[in-house]
């Protein structure tokens, strides 16, 4: 006889099941549609809302978006969208809670990003692409950019948010400064008589991007290392868009969003296209993928209230976080329902990016390059920290380790000369 206050015990696969289900409602309803108009044949696209990995005894759903927009051909970027997702994952540990694998999800993105492009580069085929590559994991965006595809956020509580770094030298004075700095020439191109046309353009190779995945006629300063933005929704949600610089070059993220408002996924994407269009005609591939992404009651887009005009909310409204403090659930309870950055990084300093919120040595193997993860043998790998300023307290023998031609790729980010390591060596 079971005596008062003792209860059944409840079959395990129910506990799964109602796990399960409590998991489902919490993470938000995710709609998407697409809309290009297509001149070149090189934008392709990935959506897939239903990747599984396994988390403790039971399964776990995230979803994927990537935008690729080729140039010199379409093979770089056909070759990204197959590879780059699948290089990602495998860079993070099986098994982690959502909070870990979070955290993970900044250093894999570098990892699978310069993995793809190693890789499409023993291929020998010229072309190149740009890639904006966005992860959903319930309430928590990741976008890692390369080139010009832009991402935006519009929050459901009001407020532009910009997820991805514009990488055209026209536009960025840091990124003129590194290749400067590395050994490259940056200017126009010549038309005689002294009389220079076009973008500013990086040689040799004449890319007006700094940073792509493929390209392999360019110089060593053209990295395939990733703008890293990572943000955690207020549970309002919100609405993304994700397209290529055909939508850019022609709207503002103010006229994308409004000339949208309050239409559903498919209609917003075909009128974001249409507007572009419109105003600059069709010059280039035009790829635009709207997201809304719902609290599970509501089943439709939110409304959200008139914006006050500002200026560039990004910097004023995102609160750099510690980079101690990582635990989601420990800062809930003193959360507002607001956007909150969580993790951004574009500057170059991979040692920084491969030694913060998530440990290292938990991620890659001692003799494994800890960016593309080659496997090498003992001594042939080079510290993170080799050449680092006395300042910093660690070793220059300590890991994690990189490949000579990842060490080449943290160099060129680090607006070094390829001669600056020889003189390290020597000291």
């Amino acid at each position: 006889m079971s005596s008062r206050g003792q209860y059944q015990p409840v079959p395990l696969s129910v506990l799964l099941k109602r796990e399960s289900s409590n998991e489902k409602i919490e993470k938000p309803e995710i709609v998407h549609e697409l809309a290009s108009q297509s001149k070149k044949g090189e934008d392709f696209t990935l959506l897939k809302t239903e990747c599984q990995r396994t988390m403790g005894n039971g399964v776990t759903t995230f979803s994927v978006f990537g935008l690729f927009d080729g140039h010199n051909g379409s093979a770089a970027a056909i070759y990204t969208k197959e590879n780059l997702l699948n290089n990602v994952l495998n860079a993070i540990p099986t098994d982690l809670n959502t909070d870990e694998w979070v955290a993970a999800l900044p250093s894999a993105l570098v990892s699978g990003f310069v993995k793809t492009d190693k890789h499409f580069h023993k291929i020998g085929k010229k072309s190149g692409t740009t890639v904006t590559f966005v992860i959903i994991e319930g309430w928590f965006i990741t976008v890692a950019s390369v080139g010009d595809s832009q991402c935006i956020f519009d929050s459901a509580n009001g407020g532009i948010y910009y997820l991805s770094a514009d990488h055209r030298l026209d536009c960025n004075e840091e990124e003129r400064e590194r290749i400067t700095a590395s050994g490259g020439d940056i200017g126009r191109l010549n038309a005689g008589c002294g009389t220079e046309i076009g973008p500013l353009r990086c040689w040799p190779g004449g890319l007006c991007l700094s940073r792509s995945i493929g390209d392999r006629d360019v110089g060593e300063f053209i990295v395939p290392v990733p703008y890293i933005k990572q943000i955690k929704m207020s549970k309002a949600g919100g609405r993304m868009i994700i397209s290529s610089d055909g939508v850019w070059d022609a709207l503002s993220a103010e006229a994308a969003l409004d000339c949208c408002r309050g239409m559903p996924p498919e209609a917003a994407a075909a009128q974001i296209v249409k507007e572009a269009l419109q105003a600059n005609g069709l010059r280039d591939d035009t790829t635009c993928i709207v997201i809304d992404i719902l609290p599970q009651e509501k089943p439709a887009a939110p409304s959200p209230p008139p914006k006050k005009p500002v200026k560039h909310l990004l910097m004023s409204l995102f609160r750099k976080k510690p980079s101690e403090s990582f635990s989601y659930k420990d800062k809930e309870y003193m959360e507002p329902d607001v956007v909150e950055e969580l993790f951004e990084e574009g500057p170059a300093l991979l040692s920084e990016r491969l030694n913060t919120k998530y440990p290292v040595c938990n991620m890659f193997k001692l003799f494994m390059c800890a960016v593309c993860q080659i496997e090498m043998k003992p001594g042939e790998g080079i510290s993170v920290h080799a050449g680092t300023s006395s300042l910093v307290k660690v070793c220059p023998w300590d890991g994690p380790f990189l490949c000579s031609s990842c060490q080449e790729k943290k160099e060129a980010m680090e607006g070094k000369r390829p001669s600056d390591r020889h003189c390290i060596d020597s000291d």
